[in-house]
C-alpha cells in the first residue's frame, strides 16, 4: 500500500525513545519531513541523526512541564517555517500510585502536561492544516481509556481526559479534512513499562521476571509489543487512506483489552 505521505511534514512529540522515536523513524522512512520535539537536546540529535538526511529533518527542544515555554518555541519555530501536517502528541504518563493518595499537585502537573500542552500543539498548527486541508492529529495514550489500569489512578484519570478532548476535536475538525485519532499501546518495550515492572517486583516483594511472566499472561499473544509495531499503527493514521477514520481509540495491546 502506498501511503502517500511524501511531501508532508509532521511534529513528533517525546521523539527521542520508545513509542515516538520509533514513530519519527517510521514516518521518516515513508517520505515524512520529521521535526522532533523533546526537552534533551543531546537525545534528540541522536535521533535526528538516525533518520533520511535528505528530508531536512530537524527538532525543537522544549519541555512539557513548562507549557509556556512550549507555545514560544513552537510559534517561533512555524514563523521561520513551513507548518505540520501531522501532529502526534505523545509525552510520559504520570507516576504511577493508587488514586486515593494522590496530592492535588499530581493531577494539575498532569493535566497541564497532556491537556494543556496538547491544546497548545493543537492550536499552533491548526492554522496550516486548515490551509492545506489535510491535517492529522494522533494521541498516543493507553489502553486505560478502555480499562483503567490498577495503581496508575492519576494517568487513568488523566488519559481519558485526553480520549474526550480528542473525540470533540474529531468532530469539529473533520470539515476541514483534519482527522483526529488516539492510539492505546498496550504492554510495550520501552522504559515506561521497565519502571513498571520494577516498581510492582518491589511492591509484591518478588523478581522481575515474574512480573514479565505475569504481564505476559495477560496478553493473548503471550508478549509485548515493540515500539515499531506501535509507530506502523501512528503512521498508517496519519495517511491518505485513512482520511475516513475519525474519533477512534484504536489499542494496540496484542488482544488484552478485554471490551470492544
Amino acid at each position: 500500500m502506498n501511503l502517500n505521505l511524501n511531501n508532508k511534514h509532521a511534529l513528533v512529540c517525546g521523539s527521542t525513545q520508545g513509542i515516538g522515536r520509533a514513530t519519527a523513524i517510521a514516518l521518516a522512512n515513508e517520505g515524512v519531513r520529521v521535526t522532533l520535539l523533546s526537552r534533551n537536546e543531546e537525545k534528540l540529535k541522536a535521533v535526528l541523526a538516525e533518520l533520511p538526511q535528505q528530508r531536512n529533518n530537524d527538532y525543537i527542544v522544549a519541555d512539557f512541564t513548562n507549557p509556556d515555554n512550549l507555545k514560544e518555541k513552537l510559534t517561533d519555530y512555524i514563523r521561520k517555517n513551513q507548518g505540520f501536517h501531522i501532529l502526534i502528541n505523545n509525552t510520559g504518563g504520570p507516576k504511577g500510585g493508587l488514586l486515593h493518595e494522590a496530592s492535588v499537585e499530581e493531577f494539575t502537573n498532569a493535566f497541564s502536561m497532556h491537556i494543556v500542552c496538547n491544546q497548545i500543539l493543537v492550536q499552533a498548527c491548526l492554522p496550516f492544516m486548515k490551509k492545506k486541508q489535510y491535517g492529522r492529529v494522533i494521541n498516543v495514550i493507553s489502553t486505560s481509556v478502555k480499562e483503567p489500569i490498577p495503581g496508575l489512578g492519576v494517568s487513568n484519570t488523566i488519559r481519558n481526559a485526553v480520549a474526550n478532548w480528542s473525540k470533540t476535536l474529531a468532530g469539529e475538525l473533520g470539515q476541514y479534512g483534519i482527522t483526529v485519532n488516539n492510539v492505546l499501546p498496550g504492554f510495550t518495550n520501552t522504559a515506561r513499562l521497565d519502571a513498571i515492572i520494577t516498581a510492582k517486583a518491589t511492591k509484591a516483594n518478588c523478581s522481575e521476571p515474574e512480573i514479565v511472566k505475569l504481564l505476559k499472561s495477560f496478553v493473548p499473544t503471550g508478549r509485548f509489543a515493540k515500539p515499531e509495531e506501535t509507530a506502523a499503527a501512528i503512521t498508517f493514521l496519519t495517511s491518505e487512506s485513512a482520511s475516513y477514520i475519525n474519533g477512534i481509540n484504536l489499542p494496540v495491546d496484542g488482544g488484552r483489552t478485554k471490551s470492544l
